[in-house]
């Protein structure tokens, strides 16, 4: 037997807008983009922050309240899982690959009165059906999650 854990957590802002969409089945499912900065010292002695992009999948109620609440700019705490995801490129580039997370559980980190409050709905976004509070866990199982 060997051992295994496969836990991410990751504080940044979104580079975007959360992005919803919906399983025909109705699950919810919300596409995030995280910066998060290093701290660097350059050549010069200068500090400078590096960046880090990463894709972030929520799903269920949380995917709902991310896009309820957070837009670009939005500083967040995540939980969750590291995925490795492989495709062919559509150009026949070859095969393309990438690592992303997905969300279990995500702590909006600012109040309403620092821009927290919600976000207009996009005409494109199905409306909400069962709204969670920020701090929910997304109630997906491993099995419940549409493959990528």
């Amino acid at each position: 037997m060997s051992a295994s854990l496969n836990r991410i957590v990751l504080c940044g802002n979104l580079t975007a807008d959360p992005e919803l969409s919906y399983t025909p089945s109705g699950m919810a499912i919300a596409k995030l983009r995280l910066a998060v900065n290093e701290r660097v010292k350059n050549q010069q002695g200068e500090w400078v922050d590096r960046p880090c992009y990463v894709d972030v999948t929520a799903f269920g109620g949380q995917a709902e309240a991310s896009n309820k609440y957070l837009e670009k700019g939005s500083p967040i705490l995540l939980e969750g899982k590291l995925r490795y995801e492989t495709w062919e490129a559509k150009d026949g580039g070859g095969k393309r690959s990438k690592h992303s997370v997905v969300a279990d559980r995500i702590q909006f980190l600012s109040t309403r009165s620092e821009g927290g409050a919600p976000r207009q709905e996009s005409p494109s976004a199905a409306p909400m059906k069962s709204p969670k509070p920020p701090m929910a866990d997304s109630g997906a199982d491993e099995d419940d999650l549409p493959p990528f």
